[in-house]
């Protein structure tokens, strides 16, 4: 469903700045259809980073009682979804700092070797989230934030409370267990 961000042609107010004078207004069906028109893509965000749907939810729904208590903030500048999106990603961001068991790690730095092109070119997307999401928690997070995101290890190291070594070591041992993965899955498919 696709809703206009400003006035209408008509010069009427969209049916999203609706929803969204609703939010400020603290009624509970505006929160509610907002809530469901964007929770397939910002599901799928916090999903990239969390693979456990319960924690995945709950970590959604905290991204949603910060946006809903910031709300009035906003002021139809840009997209409502790119606002949205930065508030719910700063939810994941403190759920992954929170629970980083690997922020004292000694940062070792190791040169990426290439997966061979043929054997990533025949995964599909799923299976390629599905390899991901089998990475340790930290690392995910870091490779997700680095690869999907395209954020820094400056800002990676900032918002999860880590060095840039140690954003760099995360990045550069995702991609090596991610390369191992898939050459071993590769084993599994026609050439």
């Amino acid at each position: 469903m696709s809703i206009a961000l400003a006035y209408t042609a008509t010069g009427q107010v969209s049916e999203l700045e609706q929803l969204i004078q609703g939010c400020v207004r603290n009624e509970r069906s505006a929160q509610e259809k907002l809530y469901h028109l964007f929770y397939p893509k910002m599901m799928a965000m916090v999903r990239r980073y969390i693979d456990h749907e319960m924690q995945a939810e709950e970590v959604m729904n905290n991204g949603y009682l910060r946006a809903f208590q910031k709300i009035g903030q906003y002021n139809f500048q840009g997209s409502f979804e790119g606002w949205l999106r930065k508030i719910i990603f700063h939810a994941v961001s403190d759920y992954v700092k929170q629970n980083n068991r690997y922020a004292e790690k000694v940062v070792l730095i190791e040169k990426d070797e290439v997966v061979q092109k043929d054997h990533a070119d025949k995964l599909y997307y799923d299976q390629l989230l599905q390899l991901v999401q089998g990475l340790p928690e930290a690392t995910r997070a870091v490779f997700n934030m680095y690869v999907m995101e395209g954020f820094t290890h400056k800002e990676i190291g900032n918002l999860l409370g880590i060095s840039e070594g140690t954003s760099k070591w995360h990045l550069s041992e995702g991609r090596r267990q991610l390369k191992e993965k898939i050459e071993k899955l590769s084993l599994h498919l026609k050439a």
